[in-house]
């Protein structure tokens, strides 16, 4: 809701603010003239009328670049002083996503929202939810010689995943299991054995945490969705490829969850059907 001001009053406090903003940068009037190409009269002129009249945009806007503030909070439009540039650095990150386990920035983002509801569409099946075995086959060819240690690190972290309070939804499109019931395309030359083993890892972890483990499978060819992970209200992140995006504006969030309720609205079966499902896919596998 937007608060009237008085032009005088909104004068005042530009004067104020341009005052204040001085201040704390430890700038001097001289030197905020040099910067934005005008006397140091000016500046003072700005300073100190009493009138009601404000400069114009160029000005103010000059003025909040030289001091690092918005154009907006000098003219009281806006209690953020950040720039839109601070604010979009706040609010939006990039970071390197290494072709790995679970890695120290996925981790801290997790133990920051543990309590939270986390929502969740993988890019394959989710790391937390894979046999040892299946992430040997997976990342032994990338780690190498420490897979082992990577693996066994790995381990530990995703059990704290599951055990740190949260709920977990995760949607995944239908065909991504049929994939890998099959081993075909991502999960060519899986032997079935381990593909047996996997989906029972899956029907005993669903026994276990149910109903705070909660898988959704959509159709893919009716709703499409890029890998992301909601942590609660406080970020959302997509994956892609080799760097994670991540957000932490609340009208952004709030936008995403609704992607993914919708995901989950729409899925082939409810999240209860899920382990029949899961059955079914096993008594397949030769």
């Amino acid at each position: 809701m937007s608060i009237k001001i008085d032009k005088r009053d909104r004068a005042a406090n530009f004067r104020s603010r341009l005052q204040l903003a001085l201040q704390q940068s430890g700038t001097t009037q001289s030197a905020l003239a040099r910067a934005i190409g005008v006397d140091r009269s000016t500046i003072s002129q700005l300073l100190t009328d009493d009138g009601a009249r404000l400069p114009n945009a160029h000005l103010v806007g000059a003025c909040a670049g030289a001091l690092g503030v918005s154009a907006d909070w000098l003219l009281s439009l806006s209690d953020r002083r950040e720039s839109a540039a601070e604010l979009l650095a706040g609010s939006l990150s990039l970071t390197e996503a290494p072709r790995a386990l679970i890695d120290e920035r996925i981790f801290a983002w997790h133990r920051e929202a543990a309590g939270y509801k986390i929502r969740h569409v993988p890019a394959a099946l989710p790391d937390m939810l894979k046999t040892r075995a299946i992430l040997e086959w997976e990342y032994r060819p990338h780690l190498g010689r420490t897979a082992d240690q990577a693996i066994g690190a790995s381990e530990d972290r995703l059990q704290w995943m599951r055990s740190a309070g949260s709920d977990y939804e995760i949607a995944i499109p239908i065909t991504e299991l049929q994939s890998f019931a099959e081993a075909s395309g991502y999960y060519a030359g899986l032997p079935a054995a381990l593909r047996r083993e996997q989906i029972r890892h899956l029907l005993d972890l669903y026994d276990q945490l149910y109903p705070r483990l909660r898988l959704y499978l959509f159709d893919s060819r009716r709703l499409y969705s890029a890998p992301i992970t909601i942590f609660g209200p406080l970020l959302c992140v997509f994956y892609a490829g080799g760097h994670y995006l991540a957000f932490r504006d609340r009208n952004r969030i709030a936008s995403f969850t609704g992607h993914f309720d919708r995901l989950v609205r729409e899925t082939e079966m409810s999240a209860r059907d899920v382990p029949g499902h899961l059955q079914r896919l096993l008594d397949r596998v030769r």
